[in-house]
């Protein structure tokens, strides 16, 4: 059995294996052939911080594949307000098939993994997002810019910029973080990376430069600079801030044919400019499409190894 926490703990060939279940499931759905993958099989969301496209995508996805999914939010069951992690994680994981935890330790997403008798999938946390990484990857193949990419990732050193950092590494591209001062990525999993790209390859630069970063890349990639939590140091980031965002001028000098990613919600005329959301290049709401798809295969794949298959 296998959880999913982060991509550290996945090989490139595992990583691929679920990009390309992802992308076959979805082909099935265009069809209209949908085969039933989990039917009878029931999911936990586990939501401590709200989404859009996580709840969606797992609970539409769950449908799809022949599933349910029951929705379970921090006002609907005892964790965190004072039943053990590990207790929850014994109950849920013997009545449910698969559990997604959308929360903001990750240390809560380990323990609760460490009890549980059924994968456990991290719709987010304050260290890592990988499943939006899976929906980034698909959209890349499907642009066919995951040969030789050169991705820049610009703004915050926060959970996607880690989760970007531990697919180039493991996969072998080149990614260049473009971050503020103060706002750098965490040293640990920095570190990580880098033995990890020590072994693919890849080539890790930062810089506080995002014309640096973005010179000749052929995917341009951000995230809100103020995310959840944070809303209390929206006026300092904001002039924190000031130059990193995705404009125009910057995305001139990518390469002419990159593409343009953002997980959303995205924040018009802060991290990036309108007219680059809505330009030619951005393909946003492809990405966020795939977070479905993303999700299917990813679901399809571990059921298959807690299988045995």
């Amino acid at each position: 059995m296998r959880h999913f926490l982060t991509l550290k703990d996945y090989t490139k060939e595992e990583i691929l294996e679920i990009v390309d279940l992802a992308l076959a499931i979805k082909q099935e759905q265009k069809a209209r052939t949908p085969h039933p993958y989990l039917a009878g099989q029931t999911l936990a969301m586990i939501f401590e911080k709200s989404s859009t496209r996580t709840r969606v995508s797992f609970e539409t996805g769950m449908f799809q594949l022949g599933g349910h999914a029951l929705f379970l939010s921090n006002r609907d069951i005892h964790l965190g307000r004072g039943e053990p992690v590990k207790d929850t994680a014994r109950v849920i994981s013997s009545m449910c098939d698969m559990v997604m935890i959308r929360t903001y330790e990750h240390s809560k997403l380990e323990e609760f993994s460490t009890y549980s008798q059924v994968p456990v999938i991290n719709g987010l946390s304050d260290s890592y997002h990988p499943v939006q990484l899976i929906a980034d990857y698909m959209t890349m193949v499907e642009c066919g810019r995951h040969i030789h990419p050169i991705v820049a990732y610009i703004g915050d050193g926060n959970n996607m910029t880690h989760s970007w950092l531990m697919l180039a590494s493991k996969l072998g591209f080149e990614l260049r973080v473009a971050t503020p001062k103060g706002y750098e990525c965490d040293p640990v999993i920095v570190a990580e990376a880098m033995q990890f790209a020590q072994v693919s390859g890849a080539k890790l630069i930062f810089t506080n430069d995002p014309k640096i970063a973005v010179q000749g890349a052929t995917v341009v990639t951000t995230d809100t600079w103020i995310s959840m939590g944070q809303e209390e140091e929206k006026a300092q980031r904001l002039r924190d801030f000031s130059g990193y965002i995705v404009d125009d001028s910057l995305m001139a000098i990518a390469d002419p044919y990159a593409i343009f990613l953002h997980c959303l919600p995205a924040y018009r005329e802060v991290e990036v400019s309108e007219s680059v959301l809505e330009g030619a290049q951005s393909v946003i709401f492809q990405e966020a499409e795939n977070r479905l798809h993303g999700q299917k295969g990813l679901m399809v794949w571990l059921d298959k190894h807690r299988k045995g298959v």
